[in-house]
């Protein structure tokens, strides 16, 4: 006998079974940043999403793909871009997607959402925050205090703007709150876009920055019900493993070898000092939400 033929007739053993239909799930956790994570903890952007978007909507038997997402919010070009790649990929494969409010949503994070076809989310969950922010730094101060002269050369008399080493000049902050106007509008547009006619838009402070309960968010129609990711798979896909999908941590971040934890041991430089300040600002990010 051949022994090919001879390998056909045994039974085989150890061999994976067929996979069934697949949910995908993607964690969407994390401050909005085109920077890497500070104290290696998560962050949202197009680089860090873009395998992991891929990779969730390359399954052969998807039949829709759940975005998980806590997140109080970042960049608005980092929300737009991914968003983008979501709403790309979805229209390609033809598969709906699920957005799941975490604790919060707000801001950038309900961005996210927005590019989901439908919005679920806890009624103890955080969402909206439909406005734009920004936060900084003040430190001329502190190089006074140190004895540092800073030396900045430009060619342009705005090439300095917002120069956190320099006081404060009111044209700049003209300039910021004028962009800041143009992004609202921006942000706006595109919760009216993905949410039409559920959005109750006789509310008068729908788009001041507010943040409301997922209970509320519902009665508003910035989500579509209440519930969990786990109960609303089972309910509409019993029969579907669900498989969660998302991007490994650096290596020297799972080891506690950043660059904040260089500067918090007294060996960083310049550099590690920066970390500390940005994850300073990670951390307020999550405050104005009580996390």
């Amino acid at each position: 006998m051949d022994v090919k033929d001879l390998a056909a007739r045994l039974p085989l053993r150890g061999t994976l079974r067929e996979r069934g239909p697949v949910v995908a799930a993607v964690k969407l956790h994390g401050v909005i940043t085109p920077t890497p994570a500070p104290l290696g903890r998560g962050v949202i952007n197009l680089a860090v999403l873009d395998s992991v978007l891929t990779r969730a909507f390359g399954y052969d038997r998807l039949r829709a793909v759940v975005l998980l997402i806590n997140s109080p919010g970042g960049s608005p070009t980092q929300s737009a871009l991914v968003a983008d790649r979501i709403r790309g990929l979805a229209d390609l494969k033809h598969v709906p997607v699920l957005a799941f409010c975490e604790d919060v949503a707000a801001s950038g994070g309900y961005w996210l959402a927005c590019a989901a076809d439908e919005i679920v989310a806890h009624p103890t969950s955080l969402v909206g925050s439909i406005g734009v922010v920004s936060q900084g730094f003040g430190l001329h101060g502190l190089l006074e205090r140190f004895g540092v002269e800073r030396r900045l050369y430009t060619a342009g008399a705005n090439k300095s703007r917002l120069d956190p080493f320099l006081p404060e000049r009111e044209d700049d902050v003209v300039w910021l709150r004028s962009m800041q106007t143009e992004l609202h509008g921006m942000f706006r547009d595109w919760v009216c876009s993905r949410r039409g006619d559920r959005l109750v838009t006789g509310q008068q402070d729908l788009f001041t920055g507010e943040v409301w309960s997922g209970r509320r968010a519902l009665e508003l129609g910035l989500v579509d019900r209440l519930g969990t990711m786990r109960g609303e798979i089972i309910k509409r896909y019993p029969d579907a493993e669900i498989i969660t999908v998302e991007a490994r941590r650096p290596l020297l971040a799972r080891l506690g070898m950043g660059p904040v934890a260089a500067a918090l041991s007294g060996r960083g430089g310049p550099e590690s000092a920066l970390a500390v300040l940005e994850a300073l600002e990670h951390r307020a990010t999550w405050s104005r939400f009580g996390l």
